[in-house]
């Protein structure tokens, strides 16, 4: 198995068939796979060897998707970088890396100079714009692709490592996760037989970030089955949902603020949504409220929930469309996918009864191959084969997995040990409230607060702190219930669409890794 196997099978058996749609450029496989051989013609002889990382920092387009096609065909490395980070931080990544080229589109282009400066070793950089390359001694794209002859495809995959990603950043160092060609495709060919998720020669949209694994699994699994790949730089309600209607989009990928943003906004009834059948979200919890009122806003699409991390491929377990129209386990994140083992264990590595909190534990074909160049992290995550995934929740009697909380983010209140997702989950319910997120902070006398951060839904009266702990302690227990509240008029996200809780708990842990 390898990552170019899609394009090869859609090539044969669709060669004039879209591929990719961006904006109004549109380009066939038969387009798409010269573009590929020629670009991987070009990084070979820029001096890219067998096993080399190649970096790509960029917003999502077309030839985002080629490049990761053709370092792959070039017999390289990918590392897709994470745009959100400062310099220092893409710097560092690059440095331990040992990436020799990078590609960048328009918007981070000015970042060059800034990373040359933390890392030396770029032999050369490429401009992925539209227009002539706005860098001293940078080379285009377009150029490359023009004057170079097309490669074959060397093949790689199987066990050989297909890309490094990156995880963390906000504390400490990156962790560079090393997967093989097989951990990503054992994902995702799994994922699908057990839920499909991807619609055969449908239409994917693409507006997560391409450098989280998230819209890689949805890149890979439709690439596999055949189909488009309609892209749009980045998350924007209105322009989401014109790409949904314009191109009678299948299936895509979100997170659950950006599904939030879509059934809060007003225009949301203005436009034709029919087409979606799969809406695959995760990575971080999701509430009742919200996914009922998304599934009332879609009604003709399965709501797929995925649980997993960058070091699994990212799935390990998921909650299918039936599942969801059942409605009694809304809250759970779904049994093991057909590749994976799941397991919920004490600090002794045993498993605990069902019904209790443990760490969750992770076994399977898609466990990362480890840590790039970090041995001791690899050892302490993967033990006895199971990753570690740092999560805490309980399965119940059928293996349907339910998730607490990270473990490390829990809050310890009085001695009592608390989830976040519980309060969001509790806090939401109240009829004023549009998104919650929950936090730990600072108490003299609890050691830590249960602290909601609330936005309210548009028109609705400020309700008192005392109200929305006593509507709170009417589905939790009271020492679960928020003791302080704070009204904001949006919650800030990451980079990657998720809630960024450690904004939000920095004010209150000033000089602490506390900050989660």
């Amino acid at each position: 198995m390898y990552l170019t196997q899609g394009l090869h099978r859609s090539l044969r058996q669709s060669p004039n068939a879209p591929a990719t749609i961006f904006g109004k450029r549109v380009r066939t496989f038969a387009e798409q796979a010269d573009r590929v051989a020629r670009l991987a013609g070009a990084l070979r002889e820029l001096g890219v060897v067998d096993g080399e990382r190649v970096g790509i920092l960029s917003h999502n387009s077309d030839r985002y998707l080629e490049a990761l096609l053709a370092v792959p065909w070039a017999n390289g490395v990918l590392n897709p970088v994470n745009f959100r980070w400062s310099a220092a931080e893409i710097g560092y990544s690059l440095t331990e890396s040992e990436t020799g080229i990078l590609l960048v589109d328009d918007t981070f282009a000015p970042m060059v100079a800034a990373l040359r400066q933390e890392y030396e070793g770029l032999r050369a950089v490429v401009h992925m714009g539209d227009g002539p390359p706005p860098l001293e001694g940078a080379l285009g794209f377009e150029d490359l692709i023009a004057a170079t002859a097309p490669l074959t495809d060397s093949v790689r995959g199987g066990a050989a490592l297909a890309g490094l990603f990156y995880t963390g950043g906000t504390t400490g160092f990156p962790k560079g996760v090393m997967l093989s060609h097989a951990n990503i495709l054992i994902s995702a060919l799994g994922s699908q037989a057990t839920c499909p998720f991807v619609v055969p020669h449908g239409r994917a949209l693409h507006v997560a970030p391409m450098f989280h694994l998230a819209d890689l699994a949805i890149w890979v699994a439709h690439s596999m089955v055949g189909g488009a790949h309609v892209v749009l730089p980045a998350f924007d309600p209105p322009t989401v949902m014109a790409a949904i209607d314009e191109h009678s989009v299948t299936n895509v990928v979100l997170v659950p603020s950006m599904i939030q943003m879509l059934v809060d906004h007003p225009q949301l009834a203005q436009y034709d949504l029919s087409s979606v059948r799969a809406i695959v979200y995760g990575a971080e919890p999701i509430t009742e409220v919200l996914l009922k009122r998304a599934m009332h806003a879609f009604p003709q699409a399965d709501f797929v929930q995925c649980y997993g991390m960058t070091e699994l491929a990212p799935v390990a377990t998921m909650l299918s469309g039936k599942e969801h129209r059942e409605g009694s386990r809304l809250r759970s994140a779904g049994r093991a996918v057909a590749h994976a083992e799941v397991r919920v264990v004490d600090k002794e590595d045993n498993e605990v009864p069902r019904g209790t909190v443990g760490e969750v534990v992770v076994r399977g074909g898609h466990v990362m191959l480890g840590y790039w160049k970090k041995p001791e992290a690899t050892a302490k995550a993967l033990r006895d084969g199971w990753m570690h995934t740092g999560d805490g929740g309980y399965m119940d009697d059928e293996g349907y997995l339910f998730i607490a909380d990270r473990i490390k983010d829990m809050i310890i209140s009085g001695g009592e040990n608390v989830y976040a997702a519980e309060v969001e989950n509790a806090v939401t319910k109240h009829p004023a409230v549009a998104a919650c997120a929950v936090i730990g902070v600072p108490d003299d006398r609890w050691g830590e607060r249960v602290h909601a951060v609330v936005v309210l839904k548009p028109g609705a009266q400020t309700p008192t702190d005392e109200e929305i702990r006593e509507h709170s302690k009417g589905l939790i227990a009271g020492y679960k219930s928020p003791r302080s509240v704070e009204f904001v008029d949006a919650l800030p996200v990451s980079g990657t669409g998720k809630i960024d809780k450690r904004k939000l708990s920095a004010p209150y842990w000033p000089d602490s890794d506390r900050a989660h």
